[in-house]
């Protein structure tokens, strides 16, 4: 059976959820945030050297990253489910945004959380200043880029329903916590009409609250 090193709150949920559209056998190990520093526990340095979820384990392979193990899980069990066809314009746009979720659409978004902690963690004293460098930051950088990206994924989702094609597929899965994340920090879902839609159709999937109930708590659900 396939077992998930899950670690709550986190992009992991991803791979529950995906696991559930599948219809797999699989066993959620929990580890859960410090609730401070909201940190992964050092626990997890045990499963993967740098203790990060998700890591999933099927037998004797063993499998980081979460692109990485939605592409191990498509071709050891998809069967051709939830991607497109190789070779064709979805299967592109496929490959592309199952890349793009992790390698642009997150670092600006983890820029705004670190950004908007920093003058909460600052010492009392040097609380002005941290304030001031980390508004100048966002207001100068972060936010436009979070505006461009936010644009660009409602402006794409006018090309077809889902970001791949007309048809759901396992980027959307990895596109969900990119928009759920910039729903959150990045911007008001009631101004973007496509996005909001994108949001409501995912979190009614069966399989996104089947994936909910295993995973437990999930703040951008």
């Amino acid at each position: 059976m396939i077992k998930v090193h899950h670690l709550n709150d986190s992009r992991s949920q991803r791979v529950l959820w995906l696991l559930e559209e599948l219809g797999l056998d699989y066993e959620v190990i929990r580890y859960e945030r410090d609730a401070s520093s909201r940190l992964a526990p050092p626990e997890l340095l045990a499963i993967h050297p740098l203790g990060k979820s998700p890591v999933i384990e099927d037998g004797g392979v063993k499998v980081a990253e979460t692109g990485a193990v939605v592409e191990y899980l498509l071709e050891t069990y998809g069967a051709g489910r939830l991607r497109p066809a190789a070779g064709t314009e979805d299967g592109r746009r496929f490959t592309y945004w199952l890349h793009y979720a992790e390698g642009s659409a997150m670092p600006p978004l983890l820029l705004k959380l670190v950004f908007a902690m920093l003058p909460r963690r600052a010492p009392a004293l040097l609380k002005p200043l941290v304030n001031s460098i980390a508004a100048k930051a966002l207001k100068s950088f972060v936010d436009p880029q979070l505006r461009t990206h936010v644009g660009f994924w409602e402006s794409e989702l006018g090309r077809s329903e889902w970001f791949a094609g007309d048809q759901f597929t396992a980027a959307d899965i990895m596109m969900s916590f990119p928009v759920e994340a910039g729903a959150d920090r990045a911007f008001d879902a009631a101004t973007k009409p496509r996005l909001k839609a994108f949001l409501d159709k995912i979190h009614a999937r069966p399989a996104y609250r089947r994936a909910l109930e295993r995973g437990g708590a999930y703040s951008y659900a």
